[in-house]
């Protein structure tokens, strides 16, 4: 028996690759491609799906997410921008149903085992930036990618960073501040996604970079979560969850 699944946001380059995907999967059935103009929650009735993936935007994440709860189908939130008291509220409603959800950053397998590095090397290294890259039309900055991949580093180090006065010329030259990491954000065409983590230490340095060529990459890690979310309990923050890593 088939896994209903809707796509929420199925007119983007995402959305239309994620229908695609689930309709040449066997164990998985679209029953519904929606846009901005439909009534998520009607549809979630009508076709009594399975999971919902959400790929829209920022600004209508959460309403969505929170839309999908009402309506007892498994969230899987591919949009980032989500704060962190939004999340919260999002895991109370999930655990409150005994739902399973999962909120993913980032879809790529390749780019979950590059944060899996980077929190390894910050348990010897205290010195580290974030260079991310995305295309124009990305609506947040930092990445989702970034943030979670600074959460997982500020968890691992055991070292403190060096307190240094940095003479700075042009304001945001540094970058943002977030966890006491700095991260850089570039918007150009030409770009799908792209991130670099660069540790720095005497007389040497240390760079993981993950690229993403092609929004195929992301296809293995959705399905992943489409067959992942129904064992869950709660609502989870990133796609690790589902590896054993």
């Amino acid at each position: 028996m088939s896994t209903s699944v809707i796509v929420n946001g199925a007119s983007g380059q995402m959305g239309s690759l994620a229908c695609q995907t689930l309709r040449d999967h066997p164990n998985f059935e679209l029953v519904a491609a929606l846009g901005r103009h439909d009534n998520l929650g009607q549809a979630i009735d009508q076709t009594q799906a399975d999971i919902v993936i959400d790929l829209t935007r920022a600004d209508s994440a959460y309403a969505n997410a929170m839309t999908i709860i009402k309506h007892h189908a498994h969230p899987i939130i591919g949009t980032t921008g989500l704060s962190d008291e939004q999340i919260q509220t999002l895991q109370q409603q999930c655990e409150t149903q005994q739902l399973g959800g999962i909120i993913v950053p980032n879809f790529s397998i390749n780019a979950i085992l590059m944060m899996h590095c980077a929190a390894l090397c910050a348990r010897f290294q205290s010195e580290v930036e974030i260079i991310e890259t995305h295309h124009q039309k990305k609506q947040d900055a930092p990445s989702g990618t970034a943030i979670k991949t600074a959460d997982l580093i500020a968890a691992a180090r055991v070292h403190p960073k060096n307190q240094l006065e940095n003479k700075v010329s042009l304001p945001g030259a540094r970058g943002a501040t977030y966890r006491d990491i700095n991260i850089h954000s570039l918007r150009l065409p030409g770009v799908v996604a792209k991130q670099e983590i660069i540790f720095g230490n005497t007389g040497e340095t240390l760079s993981i970079s993950h690229e993403c060529i092609d929004r195929t990459a992301y296809m293995p890690g959705l399905i992943l979560a489409c067959e992942g979310v129904l064992t869950l309990k709660t609502l989870y923050y990133g796609l690790e969850k589902l590896i054993q890593l």
